[in-house]
């Protein structure tokens, strides 16, 4: 299996097994792409992003594995009642993977998220929906 998607595996299963402020249930996916009526229950799709290698010893490499994870529902008014809770976890699911070795790939280490994209407001214009996405790069020296 393509180290990309171990790494995303095992952020799956981790996210699955959390125990977040909010119950979820991560998927991994290519292309989290959902119907509006799916989209009224919360969605966490993880999704391989990138690989990037360097060499790191004369026998090993050194791979930079970036994964996203959307986290996407439909919402009704668009407060700050309905809206910051959503925020809110996908700040915690960041804050869940900072400074860990995944627990079913050790090999692989955190080390940065990136949220660039707190909201689309193409999603909150268009759908009437919230969508955050974050990137957790993990290094893994094989």
């Amino acid at each position: 299996m393509a180290t990309v998607l171990k790494v995303a595996d095992a952020i799956v299963a981790e996210l699955n097994a959390a125990g977040l402020s909010q119950p979820i249930v991560a998927e991994r996916s290519y292309v989290p792409n959902f119907d509006l009526e799916e989209m009224k229950t919360l969605r966490v799709s993880v999704v391989p992003r990138d690989v990037q290698i360097t060499g790191l010893d004369r026998h090993r490499d050194m791979h930079e594995v970036s994964v996203d994870v959307a986290v996407q529902k439909k919402f009704s008014s668009g407060d700050p009642a309905e809206i910051d809770p959503l925020l809110e976890l996908v700040e915690e699911i960041g804050n869940f993977f900072k400074h860990r070795r995944l627990d079913s790939f050790p090999g692989a280490m955190w080390i940065k998220t990136q949220h660039a994209v707190l909201y689309s407001p193409e999603h909150w214009e268009q759908l009437r929906q919230f969508t955050s996405l974050l990137t957790l790069v993990f290094r893994i020296a094989k």
